[in-house]
């Protein structure tokens, strides 16, 4: 019985959330919200998610999930992940290129 009212809730709620995204996509097809979003964003060229990253910000980012993952690593894996470490910090890695030799090692 505790399962069937449980159960019952689950798609009581799920109805609910159902009926409030389909609320939500009709104000946002509404012809108002089209010309509030033409007058709000400043043009074309202007977006909401960063397309962009750069390539140190990326081997940074790699480098930082390298030494986490270092941490709770085997005792095998870790000469693995020094390796990839030091492809990104070494002088190679610090070229072009670098950072495709870490993507074949895996």
């Amino acid at each position: 019985s505790t399962k069937t009212q449980e159960w019952e809730e689950r798609q009581k709620t799920r109805a609910e959330e159902l009926v409030a995204l389909a609320d939500t996509i009709s104000v946002l097809n509404d012809d108002d919200a089209l010309d509030l979003f033409k007058t709000t964003l400043p043009g074309s060229a202007a977006s909401l998610v960063q397309v962009r990253v750069s390539q140190s910000s990326q081997r940074a980012r790699a480098l930082s999930m390298i030494r986490s993952m270092r941490q709770n690593a085997e005792a095998d894996l870790r000469p693995h992940l020094d390796l990839m470490a030091l492809t990104l910090t070494g002088k190679k890695g610090l070229s072009a290129g670098g950072f495709d030799q870490v993507i074949k090692m895996c």
